[in-house]
């Protein structure tokens, strides 16, 4: 190691497309800065990878502050990696020893087939959104902030809903790949807010039936989702969509 730099060795999952059998493959991560982001170690691998005329290894990637949601990937069996509370493009280097193995897999979920390497398809939760997750109103012209009155304990709990990036770390997380956190999230970021009531039980069913329709699996409670998410998104929001199933079911 040298001018403070860490030695490590990935254990990085390689899959030319969905059709083909994947394995992992190692490779040296030499002289890497602790003040690293995750993301720009990778950067700094494939640079040698292609160097060395090899095919660089694919992960999605998009802003590198938090908030795209696209860096999806499981670092070590955790998703997003070891430290709480960030993606992996806020997972620094330092949060490893120096000599560490490293292993670097895709989201493992039938809902999100790989594309290639580390990179998944998470289409699905793009339906999902399109649904039902969304207020249908002609606006027109910019409303007033304050023209609507919203309890403010209402626009808090919508605003952390909201805060969902629909990044897929509950669906990795979940032993059933379920996307109950992900789907309450979008409707509850609705059902709380005066402008999301008109549509509120077209909105529930038809997002629940997409859901469905991908392949998720079934919500057990083991609550993995919540202590996976980047964004802390609460499991009370799964509560919170099961009454509005409910509600919409018995009123439909």
């Amino acid at each position: 190691m040298s001018n403070g730099g860490l030695n490590l060795t990935l254990k990085v999952w390689r899959q030319k497309n969905n059709n083909s059998k994947g394995s992992f493959e190692t490779y040296p991560a030499k002289d890497i800065s602790p003040d690293m982001s995750f993301l720009e170690m990778m950067d700094v691998v494939n640079e040698d990878l292609i160097k060395s005329g090899k095919d660089p290894v694919a992960f999605d990637h998009d802003c590198r502050e938090g908030i795209c949601g696209t860096c999806s990937m499981y670092i070590n069996g955790r998703a997003h990696g070891p430290v709480k509370g960030v993606t992996a493009c806020q997972l620094h280097m330092r949060s490893f020893k120096n000599g560490e193995t490293i292993t670097i897999e895709p989201w493992r979920a039938t809902a999100f087939p790989i594309l290639k390497d580390l990179v998944v398809d998470r289409g699905s939760f793009e339906r999902i959104q399109q649904a039902g997750g969304f207020v249908s109103v002609n606006t027109g012209s910019v409303p007033d902030a304050n023209a609507i009155p919203v309890p403010k304990e209402n626009a808090d709990e919508a605003f952390n809903s909201a805060a969902c990036i629909g990044c897929g770390a509950c669906v990795a997380a979940c032993k059933n790949s379920s996307a109950m956190l992900f789907v309450s999230a979008k409707v509850s970021q609705y059902a709380l807010l005066p402008q999301g009531k008109v549509e509120r039980s077209d909105r529930v069913m038809k997002m629940v039936d997409q859901m469905d329709m991908e392949g998720f699996g079934n919500c057990t409670n083991t609550e993995a989702c919540e202590a996976e998410c980047p964004k802390g998104i609460s499991v009370t929001n799964i509560a919170r969509l099961n009454r509005e199933y409910l509600k919409a079911k018995l009123s439909s």
